[in-house]
């Protein structure tokens, strides 16, 4: 069951999926649309779930569930899963590798290996002030006010010391 995303209660869990680019305008729209599509017949064992999802900065792609109606199981998280596969093949993307890190250089959104932060920490070329997206967050909650924060608010700080 879709609903606007904005109309989710605070506690709804959240899956974050980061695109190694940016999905161009065209891209978005038909993403907007399957995402859309896939919410609206997503299920739990045959029982809907309140869904919806939220897409910023034309790379990030979060999916909301209000558990309270219904909480997300194996096989429901397993057909999550296998649609993000999907939109990767669809539109040759990385969505699943949690090994890189996000953060932004003014309003650009930079991506990079962890390897490549944790130098670039050494080297000084990022810091604690760094806005980072923290995508471990679970909640909608933590969502609003703790994806993105400062490096040093996130678990990117065990880098910087």
């Amino acid at each position: 069951m879709f609903i606007p995303f904005s109309d989710l209660p605070d506690s709804s869990r959240v899956w974050i999926y980061q695109s190694n680019r940016s999905f161009s305008d065209q891209e978005l729209q038909e993403i907007n649309s399957k995402l859309e599509e896939f919410i609206t017949q997503w299920t739990a064992h045959g029982a809907d779930l309140k869904a919806s999802f939220d897409i910023k900065y034309k790379r990030f792609i979060t999916l909301a569930l209000d558990q309270k109606l219904n909480a997300a199981t194996g096989c429901s998280i397993d057909s999550s899963v296998k649609f993000i596969q999907q939109l990767e093949k669809d539109y040759d993307v990385d969505l699943l590798d949690k090994m890189n890190v996000s953060y932004k250089q003014g309003e650009f959104v930079a991506y990079k290996t962890l390897t490549d932060f944790r130098k670039m920490a050494k080297e000084k070329a990022v810091s604690k002030n760094t806005i980072v997206f923290n995508n471990l967050v679970n909640t909608k909650a933590e969502y609003l006010e703790e994806w993105e924060v400062p490096a040093s608010d996130s678990w990117h700080n065990r880098f910087l010391k």
